[in-house]
């Protein structure tokens, strides 16, 4: 993933971890708009989740935040 959606995950993380706690789940679409208006991205933050680290639709924000700061 390019390091500004890398970025918007981190910042939509850190966002929902403040709003609602550590235990705050999320799922890869808290990362876009409402509507599909980069469908390329959007697959491949989908890949990233389902089929290369094969998550569940809800995982904690903060375990999202440190699979992705660890790849950098």
């Amino acid at each position: 993933m390019n390091k500004g959606i890398k970025q918007k995950i981190i910042a939509v993380c850190d966002e929902k971890i403040v709003k609602k706690g550590e235990n705050v789940g999320l799922s890869f679409y808290a990362f876009f708009k409402n509507k599909n208006d980069n469908p390329k991205l959007l697959l491949e933050v989908a890949t990233w989740w389902i089929e290369t680290h094969q998550l569940n639709h809800f995982e904690k924000a903060v375990k999202i935040k440190k699979m992705i700061t660890e790849s950098k």
